[in-house]
């Protein structure tokens, strides 16, 4: 079980896992081992997540899953594949769980009248030193 919040987990057989070869450089050992390993969890078919969730998930994150409803996570930045699948583990937690934290909403704040009174003065102020800059009118 892999626990996004104290009241939601995902169990292991939802998760599949692929390992394959990494890109990039890094010598003879890149070449030979499947070191990356790719996290996928279908969001439309688990049975873990409500269908409250699943909207969420789907409004949220819909740039990270594909049109198979799957989202897909690799991890490419160790050498170890045991480390990798950790790490791609630690940022779907992280995606799902940032993904369902409460939108907090912006309180609307009134402008005191002290800053009003103080940009209004800046604002004379400063018509006042170009004014002065101009040519006289005779």
């Amino acid at each position: 079980m892999i626990s996004i919040t104290p009241t939601l987990s995902i169990p292991d057989s939802e998760i599949i896992f692929i390992a394959s070869r990494s890109s990039g450089p890094g010598g003879q050992h890149v070449n030979k081992t499947s070191s990356r390993v790719t996290l996928i969890f279908n969001l439309q078919e688990s049975t873990a997540l409500r269908d409250f969730h699943k909207r969420v998930l789907l409004s949220r994150i819909s740039n990270k899953i594909n049109s198979n409803g799957e989202l897909h996570i690799s991890c490419e930045e160790h050498r170890s594949q045991f480390r990798n699948k950790e790490e791609a583990i630690e940022r779907f937690k992280k995606i799902l769980a940032d993904a369902l934290k409460p939108i907090k909403h912006r309180r609307k704040t009134k402008v005191p009248n002290s800053m009003k009174r103080k940009r209004l003065d800046n604002k004379n102020k400063r018509a006042q030193t170009k004014k002065q800059r101009s040519k006289p009118d005779y």
